[in-house]
């Protein structure tokens, strides 16, 4: 391959994201991937793992390290909590990160060991690392070389609610998100509610007041609004392998309505991001719109109790919610087109 391709490495690439960050970056001609981890399978070929990306001569998997960090440009962060600080720690400086793990997103470590049970061990990192959310953090994440990918709740929720809390057209007391998941989303790692049995025809909810995803949102609108938000957050699980559904439901701000969200919506959308769109008129959004691909699609309806308003956004969570978006931010970071290997469109049925 050409020198003046980006030597990529894929952290923790036998998980869900990792595969799906291999997938993309396959077709992305800018980027080369020069390494492929997984301490648990190391020594294995990443097609032995997942037989989909037979042919594609790709690096053997190896342990983290046994990388020669000099080769590498760019490294893609796919472990777990807790893991991902202690590897990032390690890594030179030259090598710009993009973290799709949890461990960067909360810039606050009282908070972050409040929700994730421990303390945070790399605190300077912390301090450098930027929210990556791409439509509404894009030049603070062009010049960093730690970036901190959103959770896939977060993002679905974030891109539909940010834009019309800075507008004021929400009540932020009163959120109400009522979030889905397919089950991807709680990763590879055997577990008795992700079972087919246990899953499969049935939907229901977890971490029930409890989820990690929430302290997140919260921190974002925060932001958005200029004093503390809270949320009522309940993520479920629901009997499919990939995507996300999100339906929030808000108390309008005095004066506004709700096709005062969609043209809020719309401004901010419509003409500048190529990820993000508003439902086709009369067509309510769904999963089917979105998935494989990196795109959003949000739709607001009026609800029948006067003064509220019901607001709808959906992701592929492995693709928006994850990888995809971890692209997106590569893409910004290198000053490249931002939707280099991002543009395929969503499979159906």
């Amino acid at each position: 391959m050409s020198r003046d391709k980006i030597r990529i490495a894929v952290i923790g690439a036998s998980g869900y994201t990792g595969a799906d960050l291999v997938r993309l970056a396959l077709r992305h001609p800018a980027m080369e991937i020069v390494a492929l981890t997984a301490n648990t399978h190391a020594g294995k070929r990443m097609e032995q793992v997942y037989p989909h990306l037979a042919g594609q001569d790709l690096p053997a998997l190896v342990k983290n390290d046994e990388v020669d960090w000099s080769g590498v440009d760019a490294a893609f962060c796919g472990l777990p909590h807790g893991t991902s600080q202690e590897v990032i720690s390690t890594l030179p400086e030259h090598v710009k990160v993009i973290d799709i793990s949890a461990d960067f997103r909360l810039r606050d470590p009282e908070t972050y060991a409040q929700w994730y049970g421990r303390a945070h061990t790399a605190l300077e990192l912390q301090k450098q690392a930027v929210y990556g959310l791409s439509e509404h953090y894009r030049e603070k994440i062009r010049d960093a070389r730690l970036v901190a990918c959103p959770g896939c709740y977060p993002t679905a929720t974030l891109l539909l609610l940010l834009p019309l809390v800075r507008a004021g057209l929400i009540e932020t007391d009163d959120l109400i998100i009522d979030a889905k998941s397919g089950v991807s989303g709680a990763g590879r790692g055997l577990k008795l509610n992700t079972l087919f049995c246990e899953a499969g025809e049935g939907l229901g909810p977890y971490a029930v007041g409890a989820h990690r995803h929430a302290p997140e949102i919260e921190q974002e609108l925060a932001v958005a609004a200029g004093h503390e938000v809270r949320v009522n957050f309940t993520p479920h699980l629901a009997p499919m392998s990939r995507g996300e559904f999100i339906t929030a439901h808000a108390r309008l701000a005095k004066g506004a309505s709700a096709a005062d969200c969609e043209a809020a919506l719309r401004a901010r959308y419509d003409d500048e991001e190529p990820f993000v769109r508003m439902a086709p008129e009369g067509i309510l959004p769904a999963t089917q719109q979105v998935r494989g691909s990196n795109f959003c699609v949000l739709g607001v309806r009026e609800d029948r109790i006067p003064g509220r308003v019901i607001l709808m956004s959906t992701i592929d969570n492995l693709v928006k919610g994850s990888s995809g978006q971890a692209v997106q931010n590569f893409n910004i970071m290198f000053d490249l087109d931002e939707t280099t290997a991002l543009l395929q469109a969503p499979m159906f049925p």
